[in-house]
């Protein structure tokens, strides 16, 4: 694919065929996101990439643990709830998803196993989860990296014929994926990235979230008008 196809046809994905993913096609799309910008060339990401026995019991762990109100613990900072326009953008992804899902508002069950799909990593095939070294924790050239290595990531995913969702319901309950990932002590939990190969009659697969205009988000300075 073009650079412009990736980037506007790229969408999240939330259902994924059963196929496995090939380790050498990932380390390929691992290897092509870490040419993303990075800080000072600190490049303080780490990728813990997980599929089979052990996905498998991250999904069952933090399912229970949250249907038995187990508090989140997340270990990258979460910040307080949206607000403002913000929070109206966050809303409208959640209609369109619910209206291609067929998801009443007051179903409650359905509403519920929507949820629980984040935290079975939308059942994909790998989770990918990116970390950091501790070492640089709090630092705010780190967040910004890993943003960057994430856009990167599931971009060349995508030119490659692969879906991806990110999502922070897969590393909520961080003690599970600790243990089934294996992940070192010198390594803080940032974000997950469900990676698979697209269900396309998975409905919500269609949905294509909404964007600001460049009006909206842009301030040019010293132009002509």
């Amino acid at each position: 694919m073009q650079f412009d196809e990736v980037v506007l046809g790229r969408r999240s994905i939330r259902g994924y065929k059963p196929e496995p993913v090939a380790k050498e096609l990932i380390k390929e799309i691992l290897e092509l996101a870490m040419r993303a910008p990075s800080s000072m060339n600190t490049q303080p990401w780490s990728f813990y990439v997980i599929t089979g026995e052990p996905l498998e019991k991250i999904r069952a762990g933090n399912t229970e643990r949250m249907l038995a109100g187990v508090p989140q613990s997340r270990e990258f900072r979460t910040g307080p709830a949206f607000e403002g326009p913000h929070r109206e953008r966050q809303i409208g992804v959640a209609k369109q998803l619910f209206s291609a899902m067929g998801i009443e508002r007051d179903d409650k069950d359905a509403r519920q196993d929507w949820v629980m799909r984040g935290f079975r990593q939308f059942d994909a095939p790998v989770c990918v989860i990116i970390t950091y070294d501790r070492a640089v924790d709090g630092s705010d050239d780190t967040p910004f990296d890993c943003g960057a290595v994430a856009t990167a990531l599931v971009n060349a995913a995508w030119s490659r014929g692969l879906g991806t969702v990110i999502n922070s319901q897969g590393i909520m309950q961080s003690p599970v994926v600790r243990e089934h990932a294996g992940i070192a002590d010198d390594q803080v939990i940032m974000k997950s990235i469900a990676l698979g190969w697209p269900d396309e009659s998975f409905p919500a697969n269609a949905v294509v979230s909404m964007r600001k205009s460049i009006d909206e988000a842009a301030v040019f300075v010293g132009f002509d008008s």
